[in-house]
């Protein structure tokens, strides 16, 4: 594997309008009980004063270079994220109140070369439905960094409701960062919506997609780009791929709202390139190297160096893995890349797209879960046609009748659900760049044994929207509500860009549903109500 020096200044400048910290932090609230307690891998939590520290200057002073990203949300606290521009420590200040006279004080890792300068330390111990200050800075011996501050709210809590967003596909088919457009302006909307965390479903970044600094639109304005090195041409090597990840930190907005909503990331196929599967030799000319393998051994961990995900957290130490937020919500993070059979003509008796492991580890663990709502968050949509040439890229097939292929995999974990009496499932997805409400009924179906669902469909949060695409009759899946563009590749100036938002209101349990535009208005709304176990 490669590896490449902590450079002096990250790939991709950022732009200066953020402030003297490069981001934004959540406007402070109430002052908050005490914390319960703080935890690091590898590094134990002690009390520390209100004050910030006194900060040696120099040139040797370390510096955080794209601000700080909080991930992988729990009831009880937070994974934190930071990259430094040199060897130097990352410590996490965390505290209930905004002047930090509560604070405590973690050790994180020492930032090194061999991550490309990032670490990220899972803070823990913290009371559910509370407003939590972090500040974090890098220790390099006697010199210290200018702090970068943030905050979250953990989700839950007895008397509020659990809020979230998700979306998906970021940098796509040619539009990056606009300065004259605002740069990725859904970020700001979204930050707007006040949400307990973001679930991004996959295309975080799109690294066999360059972006030039000057594209035409058909009516005649000019969208222009900012471009790094990195972004110029299909990402290879460690270093590429590296500079995907940086480049969307170059963005204002997205990194406040990194600072102020802790992500659920997963991955799709644009983290390595377009439609891929394990054992895909390319056909492409931009590539000098042809192996997905050897790409996507390097995408993924340019991927985990740069999200703030701890591996060792999901359950194949990669990707899947179950976050639970108290007694209302489970979340069950998929992966639909890594563990599938080859694409092909979708006709074959059985393929997979989640592998036999990961499918049994799901219906186990849905089946398993107490909380009212489970929410499947997969990174492609299951009864939605996406084609791969002459080849099937997603799930359905678009032949009616029986289950065939990567359906059969999916019609497997339905009746395997369905037999445990497990109710109130909902699947949210990105990919197909438009949104949709489906709902899927045995009623209208081929496959009769499964209890009846709903899946919403969002996004792209900033790339080109694309569709409707046709719908497989399967599983009976009714298309209830489609917002799709009007010719394909819209770029974000012309709108039709959106995301998600889900609210569980603790009391009645109801899971309401919106659509939103790129603005942040509501385009279509559902209630679901509870239906518990049969």
């Amino acid at each position: 594997m490669e590896q490449s020096p902590v450079s002096p200044e990250p790939p991709g400048r950022p732009s200066s309008a953020a402030g003297a910290d490069g981001l934004s932090a959540r406007p402070s609230g109430p002052s908050r009980r005490g914390l319960i307690g703080l935890g690091a891998a590898g590094a134990g939590a002690v009390l520390l004063g209100g004050a910030a520290p006194a900060y040696a200057q120099g040139r040797n002073r370390p510096k955080l270079t794209h601000g700080i990203q909080l991930g992988d949300p729990r009831a009880d606290g937070a994974v934190v994220w930071a990259r430094a521009d040199r060897p130097a420590r990352m410590i996490v200040e965390v505290a209930g109140r905004p002047d930090f006279s509560d604070a405590r004080r973690v050790r994180g890792p020492v930032l090194t070369p061999a991550t490309d300068g990032t670490g990220k330390v899972r803070v823990t111990g913290l009371e559910a439905g509370k407003e939590v200050h972090v500040r974090v800075y890098a220790e390099a011996g006697k010199y210290t960094s200018e702090p970068v501050q943030g905050s979250f709210r953990t989700p839950g809590g007895a008397d509020r409701p659990v809020r979230f967003l998700w979306s998906g596909d970021v940098a796509g088919q040619g539009w990056g960062i606009n300065p004259d457009f605002g740069g990725m302006a859904a970020f700001a909307a979204m930050a707007d919506r006040d949400p307990d965390f973001f679930l991004h479903s996959g295309d975080v970044v799109y690294a066999d997609g360059p972006l030039e600094e000057r594209v035409e639109l058909p009516d005649g304005r000019i969208w222009r780009n900012l471009v790094t090195e990195e972004k110029s041409k299909v990402a290879e090597t460690l270093r590429e791929f590296r500079g995907q990840y940086a480049y969307n930190l170059m963005d204002d907005g997205v990194r406040a709202f990194a600072a102020k909503v802790p992500h659920i990331v997963q991955w799709d196929d644009h983290e390595v390139t377009n439609n891929w599967y394990p054992g895909e030799i390319l056909d492409d000319d931009r590539y000098t190297e042809k192996s997905v393998d050897v790409l996507a051994k390097r995408a993924h961990r340019a991927f985990h160096e740069w999200q703030p995900v701890i591996p060792r957290e999901a359950v194949d130490g990669r990707m899947y893995r179950r976050l639970s937020y108290g007694p209302h919500l489970d979340v069950f993070v998929i992966d639909m890349r890594l563990y599938r059979d080859a694409n092909a003509p979708g006709d074959a008796d059985y393929e997979r797209i989640l592998g036999e492991k990961q499918a049994k580890w799901l219906v186990k663990s849905v089946a398993e879960s107490k909380a009212t709502w489970k929410v499947i968050a997969s990174d492609m949509p299951l009864g939605v046609v996406v084609p791969d040439g002459e080849m099937i890229e997603a799930v359905a097939n678009g032949r009616p009748g029986a289950p065939l292929a990567r359906e059969a995999e999916i019609d497997g974990v339905l009746s395997g659900l369905h037999r445990r009496g497990v109710r109130d499932v909902v699947w949210l997805t990105a990919d197909v760049h438009y949104t949709a409400a489906h709902h899927y009924s045995p009623e209208r179906a081929s496959s009769s044994e499964f209890t009846p669902f709903w899946e919403f469909v969002t996004g792209p949060l900033h790339a080109g929207a694309f569709g409707p695409n046709d719908l497989d009759p399967t599983f009976g899946p009714e298309e209830v509500f489609v917002n799709a563009p009007p010719h394909p590749n819209t770029s974000p100036m012309e709108g039709h860009q959106h995301f998600g938002e889900v609210e569980i209101d603790p009391r009645t349990k109801e899971f309401r549903v919106h659509l939103r535009d790129g603005n942040g208005d509501s385009l279509w709304s559902k209630a679901l109500e509870p239906e518990g176990r049969g």
